[in-house]
């Protein structure tokens, strides 16, 4: 499988909420450099709490693939995500029975037709307004 194949796999494995299969996709340590959710711990590997996170909260959620590019390691994902807040999320523990959709770009590092790395930004802003969550306070 090469790489641009494994990561639309790895997204069609979220939108059809294969939590299983996860593993075949991502490496135990991938590094997530922009967290899925606040809230996962900070380490190594916590894309897999991550990812179960956005799936407890979310139903459904779907990852829709715009375009992928590829060049030697990397694969960049342009996606459209959307979904419906129906249950409890580090950010938003009631859930809003409200829908977003909001488009994304990720970079992921691959080895070994794993995914090891995952950089993204997303229109955070746009989702949280279309969810009614109050953006996150700095400390």
């Amino acid at each position: 499988m090469d790489n641009k194949q494994a990561v639309r796999e790895f997204l069609d494995a979220i939108s059809e909420r294969r939590q299983d299969d996860l593993a075949t996709y991502m490496a135990a340590d991938v590094v997530d450099h922009n967290k899925i959710i606040h809230g996962e711990p900070d380490e190594p590997g916590a894309a897999f709490e991550g990812i179960r996170q956005q799936l407890a909260a979310f139903d459904p959620l779907r990852m829709h693939v715009e375009e992928l590019i590829a060049e030697g390691d990397r694969v960049v994902a342009r996606i459209t995500m959307s979904g419906a807040h129906v249950g409890t999320h580090p950010r938003m523990p009631q859930p809003t029975n409200r829908s977003f959709r909001n488009e994304a770009i990720f970079v992921f590092t691959m080895a070994g037709g794993k995914i090891t790395e995952i950089r993204g930004v997303s229109d955070r802003l746009g989702m949280f307004l279309q969810l009614g969550w109050a953006w996150p306070e700095i400390d």
